[in-house]
């Protein structure tokens, strides 16, 4: 439609035939449908506000990313409908506005929006309304995420080279000290013997409580290469299991196996994996405190993957953590470290797999680990056809 063909049209409408009448508001309703068609192929989201910031328009992708009715969402107040935006003022604003917001209803996603007013070429004080286009920008902060993590895991295995070497040789000099000092005191009378014996050992064990930390802490941030092997994923979880039964059954839990007896063998590092499991089923059953405790254990495949669930109905996740899940020495218990889910996922990214983690507070987390079969080959695409 051409520039000022409403204006023109307003002007002389007290001349406008019957007839001719008929035509342009055929011409309006062709003209608006092809808009609304555009403004539905669009990728990016677009909502249109009156000056009240009343919705007026909404295309598919914009209703899709909020969980909105088109139909119910017209003629509302949009700080009504979305969430996060209550905040940012509509009524006469002539400045346009750009945020991000991250959203988790009806999918979690991070969008970014660009708010901007709609000029009125004769009141340029008051907007006719605003303009909404909002992107989704969740798989490159999921990227971004990737390179900070990346970097981080960089910095901590420069850092555990100094480590190893500043704490671990004075910790080895100790507890040989400690040792000596130990075959010392055995000599003295019994009497004087059991004051000093208590405090010996409580160094000693700190010791140890320290050198494990370290261990762990090189085991989770130093790169490593997998060996190997052609071994049966649930014969594994088997044995993991076998090492940990004591521990389970003495808190009460039960253990439901759904172990597919169509599993082909894995090409993984059995002692890694066995790791994995470990890290992953101990935090299961720590998790469970009540009567009535429960781990589901499933393992499936598919044409390309390994599938294994772990689950419980333990204590769950707060909300708040989901996001520092895999940072180190982030951890709710006291005793904890922080750095076993870092190894798990380590490991697993190592054999090309990703690991998802899935809690609600109060009702359990449920892990899901997506292992490939075999490295991806390469495919050879077919040629293209060239005209002439």
């Amino acid at each position: 439609m051409k520039s000022g063909f409403l204006e023109k049209l307003v002007a002389r409408i007290d001349r406008v035939e019957p007839g001719e009448i008929q035509q342009i508001v055929t011409r309006l309703i062709q003209e608006k449908g092809f808009l609304e068609n555009v403004f539905e192929a669009l990728q990016e989201g677009l909502i249109i506000l009156d000056p009240e910031g009343k919705i007026t328009f909404l295309n598919r992708a914009a209703s899709q990313f909020f969980g909105l009715d088109p139909a119910k969402a017209l003629g509302e107040k949009i700080s009504e409908k979305i969430r996060g935006i209550e905040n940012i003022s509509l009524s006469g604003s002539k400045e346009a506005v750009y945020r991000d917001v991250e959203i988790f209803y009806p999918e979690h996603r991070m969008l970014n929006f660009y708010l901007s007013p709609i000029d009125d070429p004769k009141n340029y004080e008051m907007p006719l309304g605003h303009v909404m286009l909002i992107r989704d920008t969740t798989s490159s902060h999921a990227e971004t995420q990737e390179n900070l993590e990346s970097e981080r895991l960089n910095a901590l295995t420069l850092l555990a080279a100094g480590v190893a070497h500043e704490i671990g040789n004075p910790l080895n000099s100790l507890d040989i000290h400690l040792q000596l000092l130990n075959r010392k005191l055995r000599k003295l009378a019994p009497a004087d013997r059991k004051h000093l014996t208590g405090h010996v050992e409580t160094a000693r064990q700190e010791i140890k409580r320290l050198d494990t930390i370290l261990k762990q802490f090189l085991q989770a941030v130093r790169p490593t290469t997998p060996r190997r092997e052609s071994r049966d994923l649930n014969s594994i979880l088997r044995q993991t299991l076998t090492l940990l039964e004591p521990e389970i059954v003495s808190r009460g839990i039960a253990v439901n196996l759904e172990l597919s007896e169509k599993m082909p063998p894995a090409l993984l590092d059995p002692d890694q994996f066995q790791q994995v499991f470990y890290n992953l089923l101990r935090n299961a059953y720590q998790a469970i405190s009540g009567d009535d405790g429960l781990i589901r254990i499933k393992t499936t495949s598919t044409e390309t993957d390994f599938i294994i669930s772990i689950s419980d109905n333990g204590t769950g996740i707060p909300p708040e953590n989901m996001g520092s899940l895999f940072e180190p020495y982030r951890t709710t218990k006291s005793s904890g470290t922080g750095l076993g889910l870092l190894i798990v996922r380590r490991i697993i990214r190592e054999h090309g797999g990703e690991i998802e983690i899935k809690s609600q507070l109060d009702q359990g987390t449920a892990i899901l680990i997506h292992l490939p079969h075999t490295a991806p080959s390469p495919r050879l695409l077919p040629s293209p056809i060239i005209d002439f």
